[in-house]
């Protein structure tokens, strides 16, 4: 069975809010193509897991608690 994975490390979540962005942005005048829309959905991804990595280490770091 598959294990759970954060949401921010979901290319699923991040590809539809990129093409909720870029439908949003064309209305506007912009013009976001599939492959600029991949390397956004590549960059927010590697973004979100470098957050999640630094909140992870702050956390443990600041933790009141040791880890047994």
């Amino acid at each position: 069975m598959m294990e759970p994975k954060d949401w921010y490390r979901s290319k699923t979540i991040w590809g539809a809010l990129v093409a909720i962005f870029a439908s949003c942005a064309n209305l506007a005048g912009f013009d976001f193509g599939a492959q600029d829309q991949q390397q956004i959905v590549d960059a927010l991804t590697t973004i979100a897991a470098a957050v999640g990595g630094v909140i992870a280490v702050y956390g443990r770091i600041s933790a009141q608690k040791r880890v047994r």
